[in-house]
This record gives C-alpha cells, structure tokens and sequence, in this order.
C-alpha cells in the first residue's frame, strides 16, 4: 500500500515538474475522457476500452521515469503521449487510417524513430556506468538501435497478424492490387509465375466486390510498415552515431534519448526518507 501510494505521489511530481509536456498529458487526457463519454452514450463499448486503455498509456512515461530511475527529455515525452493519442484515438476511433492512408506510414515511421532513440539509450547508459568495464563504440551502440527498433517494429506485426486471425479485425489494413503473380496459379504445377494483369473486378459468392481491383489481404500493409519502420529506425541511428562520436558538440538527438536520473529528482526516493523522518 505505502509503495503504491508513494508512487502515486512520485507521479504527480513528475508531472509538476515537466511543466510543458504535463500541459499537453491533461489536454489529450481531457480529450480522451470527452469522447470516451461520447462513446458510452452511442453504446460503443470496445471504442470505451479503448479510451480507458489510452488514458492508462498516458501514465506510462511518468510511472517509467519514477519507477525505473530514467528521465525522459521532455521532446520525447511529448511525442510518445501525442503518438498514443493519435495512434489510437485518431488512427481508430476517428477512422483516420482509413480516411488518410498516409496516416498509418507516418506513425509506423515515427514509431521506428522513437524505438531506435529507446534502444540507443539504453545502451548509451550501460556504456557510461562506472561500475560496468566495458565501452561499446559508436558503431555497435547504432546498430544495436537499428536491430531494437526492427525487433519492435517486427513484434508489432505479429500482434497485428495475431488479432487479425485469432480475434477477427482489420489492424493490417487491405490494399487493392491490379497484377497478381503466383506460381500457385500455374497449371502446370512446374513452380513458373503465372500473372494476372489490368484486374478490374473479382467476384466472390457470384457477387462483385466492386473494388475496381483484387483485395490483399495485409502483406503489402505490413511491408510497407516494415519498410518506413526501418527508415525511422536508419534515421535515428545515423544521428545517435553522430552523437556518439562527437558527444562534445550540441545535438538536437539529446531531446529524444532518455537518461539516467539525477538523485535529486527521484521523488520516491526523496518522498520515502521524507515519510520516514515525520514517522520518526
């Protein structure tokens, strides 16, 4: 009970403290309440779920900070709280993936950026603690950020993949195709490509899908998410390389990789000897 409670309070100073990015947490947070209640009146009460769901992400920057000892440049909690907002509340809710098919390529871009600075950090720490007897080079603190990133962005397909099947959704949104090119569809069973070209129409149960073309199922979506991933997550690295090898000059790349906590600002810390000495 006391390490929830201090926690509780631990999160509460976070945010007082990080005056710009505690600004944005309770518009978005406000928003999200707005339209959870909005979609409790029409009954929809998966889109509630995931209200509350995002509402409870929103903590999650805070909670890490606090409990992990690592603070978060305020640039980067930023954009993790708006990506939130704008993946879930925007993207579904609001049917922005399907009413802008640029939406979900700018996310899954952004998303390979930010996993790459994630995964840069945390080595970039253990790199610079005194007590480990190693240091790691700019070149390998990269390319472990590149493969985090990639690792991140691959997971995410799988879930993609696993909802779709399993739970019967559309998180790997279809795209219509003109050309088919399949050895499955040679006669001949000899492992040649046989094409399809200029389709303008498939019939499915004796009806037209009216699609003007034949529906893919996902792959070309997740590839393409893997594909803009992997440019966010180059991007960053290059950068992070840079970073590393001239650390003396200024960096805009400092506002996106978390560091460790200075004692002054752990507040469960600080909180906990405070308890103890009004206990006493």
């Amino acid at each position: 009970m006391k390490k929830a409670k201090l926690t509780y309070e631990a999160i509460k100073m976070e945010l007082r403290q990080h005056k710009a990015s505690a600004a944005v947490y309770l518009l978005l947070r406000t928003l999200v309440i707005i339209i959870m209640i909005l979609q409790i009146f029409n009954r929809n009460y998966e889109n509630v779920f995931l209200c509350i769901l995002v509402l409870i992400l929103f903590i999650v920057p805070s909670f890490i900070q606090v409990q992990f000892k690592i603070e978060l440049p305020t640039t980067l909690e930023i954009i993790i709280l708006l990506f939130i907002f704008c993946a879930e509340i925007l993207g579904e809710i609001q049917s922005f993936y399907t009413i802008y098919p640029f939406w979900d390529t700018v996310l899954h871009t952004l998303n390979g950026f930010l996993a790459a600075a994630i995964g840069f950090s945390l080595v970039d720490i253990m790199n610079n603690d005194e007590r480990l007897h190693f240091h790691l080079s700019p070149l390998f603190v990269a390319i472990v950020a590149f493969c985090f990133s990639m690792t991140i962005g691959a997971m995410w397909e799988i879930v993609e993949f696993s909802v779709d099947n399993i739970l019967g959704h559309d998180m790997q949104k279809d795209t219509i195709i003109y050309t088919i090119n399949s050895v499955t569809l040679d006669p001949s069973n000899r492992n040649i490509v046989y094409s399809i070209n200029n389709i303008t129409s498939v019939i499915i149960n004796g009806e037209d899908l009216g699609l003007g073309g034949y529906l893919d199922i996902g792959l070309i979506d997740t590839m393409q998410d893997l594909i803009v991933n992997f440019i966010g997550a180059l991007a960053f690295s290059i950068f992070g390389y840079i970073y590393i090898k001239y650390r003396d000059r200024p960096s805009f790349v400092t506002r996106f990789i978390p560091r460790k906590k200075e004692e002054m600002y752990d507040y469960v810390k600080l909180l906990d000897e405070k308890w103890n000495k009004e206990k006493n």
